[in-house]
């Protein structure tokens, strides 16, 4: 098997007669540009502006603008208002040091918890004008308030571009996940046609959808300068600058309320989740709609309401992160689910077996569930790996004890247990104006080669892998005959995002039906045969039920808090995954491995925050990914059945561990704990408030 051939990265990239671009900011979050004072440019060195894109000047993502470069209006600290363009990067950087950059400024807006209907960027409301009547009748009460900080990604090269004529057509290299929107951005903003830009992506690596949209920006920047300048042109973030304005995982707040029965079945549900989206945050729709199917769990309710908003504020634009909105979700409806069973004193591991979704059942808003859920499977399967049953009981009982205590023995070890169940669902709820027609195309080759050709970026070339072997056991032809194109915009079809489990659930399947189309006419029609296979979406996600086929997992964490310090060690993860066919167990169990401790380090690691709309320079030094170092053990099983297709489930993990864990340390310190992620500081917190009460 050929192996697709990728440019390396951007730092390592030069072209002869290569400029560089610098980009200014501005320095207040609200406010009017006024003017930008450079000092006298030579003829070698170009400022670049809003005035000078001859196309749209911003980018779209469904009902979302954003503005290419702040003409006028500023909206958050460091949003791009020119770019500097020249042949030294020192003298570049004196040039930016003696720029002085006016702006009137206004009164910024940084929080979301209360906010005008002119900062509502998308929203989703589900009505019950019935609902207060079931929290009048006798039944348990519970109402809880769930916090969740941003996130930083994980990715090795920062942002960056580089953008350079070949003949009338212009090149753009980056790492992107989806090649085919850096080529229509920057397309957009130049005013000319797609066909005219050509999208080169670079190594991608690790990046947890931290380049799905950002680096459309920063090619339009350097398609920008080459435009105009006529030469190469790179610009590349330096690292402070991408820590501080790259998009990061939104902030959220989910307020909720519930009536259960006796037994602490769900009986009604009210939530009102809302996500900071930043300036004009991108994909804020398909946030909010995953954000309000994350709400309910994986739990049966028979009444609820929901109003869910994805705000406007002067800070940063957000973006996705892995789990999308489903992480914030889970983590809120996960631990109020703790406060109800410890209320109660019910076992969780029960209580999840006796209320989970089963076939039949429908998700909120009433999308139906077609397919059988395994929970209790799940549940009992991971509650034997983690021998959850025995540990719970011993730690309730410890708990129990020290909540009757004045004050909690913190000179000793507190442990504790969680357990959460959830799903993930495949694809994207709004695709786009493309109505989310994306395609693959295979050739058979007059050599008896096969050629795939697809822009679908992987992580890791198991994938290629994967579907080399689909190709080989349909077709019957040796591996080593099955080439891939290299990614080029002008080469291969446009197969859409590269997130949410779409390599894995739908390039796949266009890979096996276009092998299995050639297979029927090899022996009919004469070589070469071309087949195109497009994914169009299916008429129940046109009505708005976007998920057919639905992943399922189950995970366990415990953790033991440290005598004194009070840090949360995590002493073991457990999780057990019904992910449909598994193309590669060994790949499979790796990415759950790796996407279990990014989640955990969202749970326990450094507060990550803005300080008066700007994440402080020093804050880089401090923050560290310490998981990577100490990790801890991290147990993945599969649940294997007689499925067909392969299913989704890198984002399992961010849907599971955290709420597991934050269940872990309520248990160990006898108190919900209710914001993400869990530092010593506020466990001391926590107990100090349990102590006053006491």
């Amino acid at each position: 098997m050929e192996q697709i051939h990728r440019v390396g990265t951007i730092e390592e990239l030069i072209l002869q007669g290569m400029l560089y671009g610098y980009i200014l900011r501005s320095p207040v979050a609200s406010g009017t540009l006024i003017r930008i004072n450079t000092p006298k440019l030579s003829s070698s060195y170009t400022l670049i502006t809003a005035r000078d894109i001859p196309g749209i000047p911003y980018l779209t993502f469904n009902a979302t603008r954003l503005p290419i470069f702040a003409s006028s209006t500023i909206t958050y600290i460091g949003e791009p208002v020119a770019l500097l363009v020249g042949p030294d990067r020192n003298k570049l950087e004196d040039i930016l040091r003696s720029t002085e950059i006016i702006a009137e400024e206004e009164v910024p807006q940084f929080d979301c918890s209360i906010f005008t209907s002119d900062r509502i960027i998308a929203k989703k409301s589900i009505p019950n004008k019935d609902i207060d009547t079931f929290f009048k009748r006798k039944s348990l009460i519970t109402e809880g308030t769930y916090s969740t900080a941003i996130q930083e990604h994980w990715y090795p090269e920062c942002h960056g571009a580089l953008a350079s004529y070949s003949y009338d057509k212009m090149i753009i290299r980056t790492a992107t996940q989806w090649p085919y929107h850096v080529r229509q951005a920057v397309a957009t903003m130049l005013g000319v046609s797609e066909n005219d830009i050509i999208v080169e992506p670079t190594v991608l690596g690790t990046h947890l959808d931290g380049k799905l949209w950002y680096p459309s920006l920063i090619a339009c920047f350097a398609g920008l300068a080459t435009y105009i300048c006529k030469k190469p042109v790179k610009v590349l973030l330096s690292r402070i600058e991408d820590f501080q304005y790259s998009p990061k995982r939104p902030a959220s707040k989910i307020v909720l309320r519930t009536a259960t029965g006796k037994e602490g079945e769900l009986i009604a549900l009210e939530s009102r989740p809302i996500v900071n989206m930043g300036s004009n945050g991108p994909f804020a729709e398909e946030f909010i709609g995953r954000l309000s199917l994350g709400t309910m769990g994986a739990y049966r309710c028979p009444h609820y309401k929901l109003e869910a908003y994805a705000v406007h504020s002067n800070l940063p634009p957000a973006g996705p992160l892995a789990g999308f909105g489903f992480s914030q979700a889970n983590f809120a409806i996960e631990s109020h689910i703790w406060s109800i069973t410890d209320r109660l004193q019910i076992n969780p591991l029960e209580w999840r077996k006796k209320n989970a979704l089963c076939k039949g059942d429908t998700l909120i808003a009433g999308i139906p569930i077609r397919d059988a859920v395994p929970s209790e499977v799940l549940l009992d399967s991971v509650a034997a790996m983690s021998d959850f049953n025995r540990k719970w009981s011993s730690y309730e009982l410890l708990s129990r004890y020290h909540r009757s205590l004045h004050k909690f023995p913190i000179e000793k070890s507190l442990r504790g247990i969680g357990v959460s169940l959830g799903y993930q669902g495949n694809g994207l709820l709004f695709e786009g104006a493309d109505k989310g027609n994306f395609g693959i195309e295979v050739t058979l080759e007059k050599s008896g080669s096969l050629v795939i050709k697809t822009s679908a970026i992987i992580s890791s070339e198991e994938t290629q892998s994967i579907w080399a072997a689909i190709a080989e056991d349909i077709l019957g032809i040796p591996a080593s005959t099955i080439e891939f194109a290299p990614i080029r915009t002008d080469q291969v079809p446009d197969s859409g995002p590269s997130c949410l489990s779409r390599n894995t659930t739908i390039i796949t399947k266009l890979v096996q039906r276009a092998c299995e189309a050639i297979r029927k006419q090899r022996f009919r029609d004469p070589l070469p045969i071309t087949v195109k296979r497009q994914f169009r979406p299916t008429k129940a996600m046109k009505d708005g039920l976007p998920f057919t086929m639905l992943s399922w997992g189950s995970a366990v964490v415990e953790v033991e808090i440290e005598p004194i310090t009070l840090r949360p060690q995590t002493r073991g993860i457990w999780l057990i995954v019904d992910g449909g066919k598994i193309l590669s167990e060994q790949r499979a169990r790796r990415s759950i491995q790796l996407a279990s401790l990014q989640a955990l380090q969202w749970a326990c690691g450094d507060n990550l925050s803005y300080e008066n709309g700007l994440i402080p320079p020093e804050v880089m030094e401090l923050h560290s990914i310490q998981l990577q170092y100490n990790p801890p053990p991290v147990s993945v099983e599969f649940l294997w059945n007689d499925s067909e297709h392969p299913k989704g489930i890198g984002e399992l993990p961010f849907t599971l561990i955290p709420g597991a864990f934050a269940q872990a340390v309520s248990q160990a310190i006898g108190k919900s704990m209710r914001t993400l992620p869990i530092r010593s500081l506020d466990i001391e917190q926590a107990l100090q408030s349990r102590e006053e009460l006491t």
